[in-house]
Parts: structure tokens; C-alpha cells; sequence
């Protein structure tokens, strides 16, 4: 699949992020299969992250990148800071990471 044009793909699914470790070659999973396919930005969960909260934090990202007008990187940092502020913990909100 040729994804050269894309300029983000949103694996907001549990766990999306994780991927095994194979001897010198690195992680393998949906990561390095969306990078080597060409899209330049990759927003993917580490943890079960819950629905409410996925909601929130892709809500948010989307008010702020489209709305807002914010490059991605600053509209995915803006994000974190506005859950860090509205849930007080973490395990809510910081199993989102963004990937260039």
C-alpha cells in the first residue's frame, strides 16, 4: 500500500503502538508497516486507554489541528497538556504517542 500522501493515520484501537521485538531489526507491528508505507505522522495507543477518555483526547487533538489550525505535533502536545489538566491520571489520557 503506497501511503506517501498521508499525512496522519490515527490508531486510536488498544495497544495499537506495541509490536515485537525481533533480535537487531527492531520492533515489528503496525508502526513500522504505516512508516514504511509512507505516512509521515502516526498517533497509536500503548495501553487500553478508555472510551471516554479516547473520545476526549481525539476530540481535542482534531478541535486543535483542524479548528485551531496547530501543526500536528503542536496540536498532539496541546492535547496532552489539556488531559493532564482535566484527568489527573495519567493511565486515562498518556497511552497516545505520536510518531513522525
Amino acid at each position: 500500500m503506497n501511503l506517501s500522501n498521508t499525512e496522519l493515520v490515527v490508531l486510536s484501537a488498544c495497544e495499537t503502538g506495541l509490536g515485537d521485538i525481533q533480535g537487531n531489526e527492531g520492533v515489528y507491528g503496525l508502526q513500522r508497516a504505516f512508516k514504511i508505507a509512507g505516512a509521515k505522522y502516526l498517533i497509536m495507543s500503548l495501553w487500553q486507554v478508555p472510551d471516554r477518555e479516547t473520545m476526549e483526547f481525539m476530540s481535542t487533538f482534531y478541535q486543535n489541528w483542524l479548528e485551531q489550525k496547530m501543526t500536528i505535533p503542536e496540536a498532539f502536545r496541546t492535547t496532552q497538556r489539556e488531559m493532564r489538566d482535566r484527568f489527573f491520571n495519567p493511565y486515562l489520557w498518556a497511552g497516545f504517542v505520536l510518531v513522525e
